[in-house]
């Protein structure tokens, strides 16, 4: 159990905050997911025996439901495209020695369903089996496993021009 929520913070900051990248789109709102989360766990950290599952489960959970009372709040909704500007593919580029994700590909996967996209990233930007999976989003493995075939194939149909 950690003792300090700040220092556990700054340790997980990374890569909770490009984990919340991959199934937000944006990676300032990515950070502002993060920081969503992170100031609503906190007086309740203390409790958390291993934080780093549930805070992952609990920035997935708010991003499910962020999109919804994001437009609520706001008189005048932002489609996704006018979010991903060049800004956000500088950002992208900044994360690292790799020239950040394919543009065609960010587009791509922004373009799939929540569930689908969160399925995809948990698998392959997180590396978790289709246990972890299903505990995040709440589902069985075999809705994880068709929430990632789903995605992928959606994903490869719109970067080769149509169904394979």
């Amino acid at each position: 159990m950690p003792s300090d929520p700040s220092s556990w913070f700054v340790a997980h900051r990374g890569s909770l905050v490009d984990y919340a990248t991959g199934i937000v789109g944006s990676r300032t709102q990515a950070e502002d997911l993060v920081q969503e989360v992170l100031i609503r766990l906190y007086p309740r950290f203390a409790a958390l025996d291993d934080p780093h599952p549930y805070v992952r489960r609990s920035v997935t959970n708010e991003f499910l439901s962020w999109r919804r009372r994001w437009a609520t709040r706001h008189v005048h909704a932002v489609p996704d495209a006018a979010l991903t500007g060049e800004a956000d593919r500088r950002a992208h580029a900044e994360w690292g020695d790799e020239p950040g994700p394919d543009p065609k590909l960010w587009a791509q996967l922004g373009r799939l369903p929540r569930q689908q996209r969160a399925a995809v990233v948990l698998r392959y930007w997180e590396g978790l089996t289709d246990g972890e999976i299903g505990e995040i989003l709440d589902c069985r493995p075999g809705t994880v496993r068709a929430h990632v075939s789903r995605g992928l194939a959606a994903l490869r149909a719109g970067l080769e021009g149509g169904p394979r």
